[in-house]
């Protein structure tokens, strides 16, 4: 990667950004993750006739509980994947994550500063309360509200005011141009909750959520299971299964077993060492689909020696990404050559990653005073695949002296280690919920972001944020293109983490499960699924 030229080429995508500029019923641009849309993808028109199609329970195994039930509070997939059944936002993404009404019905751009929405008359929350404007107001206030400390609170901070101007007209007035609002509009932390439930519950929404979703909450028994029911009165098109449980099996072959057997319909993450088994039963059927996320291996740069460039830039040349790609992934997904995948709007074409070179690997720590190599650790949580990973990191990273020691930690203790900075290398991945740049870019590597709302390798760099930060407030689509090209430039350089593999969703479904989609950002779509 050291002495690589980059070439300025904008993206074909350009006009996608340009018409979410516009503002208007069906404005392209998105958020939604890897996960969660905040919601369904059903466009304006609705038809309620097909309620109680189907029936029945869904049953989805899992390997990951959600860590919480509060959208405003969320920072993980798991969880996002429950707040889209219990929670509409103002907006949704399709499945080519272009915006389309949820909550909000329309919207228009009335200047640089300010947009206005009209929103959805007649819908009640599920605890009875009406939605308006005043709660639409709530709900956002309370995510910026610097008490309850919310980790995506930077998604909205650029707005400065909001304002009521009917029952059901709101606008948002922002302090600079922001392209990407809509597309945060989206995200499932800019879901709408009762007042009444955020009133009566404060910052404990657990056991209590209430939001205009498609479903309901009906009970949560934290490491073992969460159940919906479905909402009988949704505004939209009412699901056509009663209810839903999040099922927890930590055990892969358990997961896939439990639905060839019929115990359970889906099975989500799915081993990619599965993949034969599954095309070739009776009972299952794989389900297969692109996605905006990226998985990566991160360093401590508050720890010694990843403070130093060139031990990072070491360690990306001595990992051989190809073929972790093709023997653990199985060529599920593309290779990772930039900080972010070429489904993210803004991705960086002309870099061509770092490659595989054992010579100048051992070159760069002589350099840094380790021509003998150091002993590490790699963390990561209870994922298989995350775990042959760290086994094949520690087989290579020998080929350069550097010993590596794997520990596997449950998935909420390790999200909370990592956002402390106890580790040392992690194994981790980020689901671009926007498709928009931004979202990548500032959670991932702006100063601000380090620890819990994302920056988990506590990267800084004044340069990168200067760019992340004029990327936001730039409403000219070329302009911003430019900006992120130059911060991928040096955070390739800079090598805060090994970019692994750019993301692609693998399913199991039972051959009963018809309707089953899963969206570009991570959420399972099972408002239309029908158990045969």
């Amino acid at each position: 990667m050291k002495n690589k030229k980059f070439y300025f080429i904008f993206l074909a995508m350009l006009f996608v950004i340009g018409t979410a500029l516009t503002g208007c019923t069906s404005a392209p641009s998105t958020d939604g993750t890897s996960n969660s849309a905040g919601g369904s993808s059903e466009n304006d028109s609705k038809d309620n006739s097909s309620s109680g199609e189907g029936g029945g329970e869904l049953i989805i195994a899992v390997l990951s509980d959600a860590t919480q039930l509060d959208p405003h509070k969320g920072t993980d997939v798991p969880s996002a994947n429950v707040y889209g059944k219990i929670f509409d936002n103002l907006v949704v993404q399709d499945e080519n994550m272009d915006i389309q009404p949820a909550l909000a019905t329309e919207w228009t751009k009335l200047d640089d500063l300010t947009w206005e929405f009209k929103l959805r008359e007649g819908v009640t929350f599920h605890d009875g309360e009406p939605f308006n404007a005043e709660a639409v107001k709530k709900s956002i206030e309370r995510v910026l509200d610097p008490e309850l400390a919310s980790p995506r609170a930077s998604l909205f901070k650029m707005i400065s005011e909001i304002k009521v101007v009917d029952e059901f007209t709101i606008q948002f007035v922002t302090e600079y141009p922001f392209a990407p609002l809509l597309a945060n509009f989206a995200h499932y932390s800019g879901g709408i909750i009762s007042p009444k439930a955020i009133a009566e519950n404060g910052d404990d929404l657990n056991q209590n959520p209430a939001g205009t979703g498609p479903f309901k909450f009906d009970s949560w028994t934290p490491g073992a299971e969460i159940r919906l029911v479905t909402n009988k009165d949704y505004w939209g098109d009412i699901p056509k299964v009663d209810s839903v449980v999040f099922k927890v099996v930590p055990e892969d072959a358990t997961r896939i077993a439990m639905v060839e057997t019929g115990e359970a319909h889906i099975a989500e993450p799915v081993p990619v060492t599965e993949i034969e088994r599954i095309e070739a039963s009776s009972t299952m059927k794989l389900y297969r689909n692109p996605a905006l996320g990226i998985d990566y291996i991160g360093f401590n740069l508050q720890k010694e020696p990843f403070d130093d460039v060139r031990v990072r830039q070491a360690i990306n040349l001595a990992i051989d990404t190809d073929m972790i790609l093709q023997g653990v992934y199985n060529n599920v997904g593309t290779p990772a050559t930039a900080p972010m995948g070429p489904g993210v709007w803004g991705h960086n074409p002309d870099l061509e990653g770092w490659g595989y070179d054992i010579e100048e690997a051992k070159k760069l720590l002589k350099e840094a005073g380790f021509e003998n190599g150091f002993k590490t650790t790699i963390w990561t949580n209870d994922n298989k695949a995350r775990m042959d990973v760290a086994e094949v990191v520690q087989s290579q990273l020998k080929g350069i002296g550097v010993e590596v020691e794997i520990k596997v930690v449950e998935w909420g203790a390790y999200l909370e280690a990592t956002s402390n900075g106890e580790h040392d290398m992690f194994i981790l991945g980020w689901s671009n919920m926007t498709g928009d740049a931004d979202y990548n870019q500032y959670f991932l590597f702006h100063t601000e972001a380090q620890g819990e709302v994302g920056n988990r390798s506590f990267y800084s760099n004044p340069r990168v944020d200067e760019l992340i930060d004029l990327g936001r407030q730039e409403s000219d689509p070329e302009k911003r293109l430019a900006y992120y090209k130059e911060a991928q430039e040096i955070e390739m350089e800079e090598a805060p983490m090994v970019f692994l593999r750019n993301d692609e969703d693998v399913v199991a479904l039972g051959k009963n499960v018809e309707g089953y989609w899963m969206h570009p950002a991570g959420s399972y779509m099972i408002n239309d699924v029908t158990i045969k």
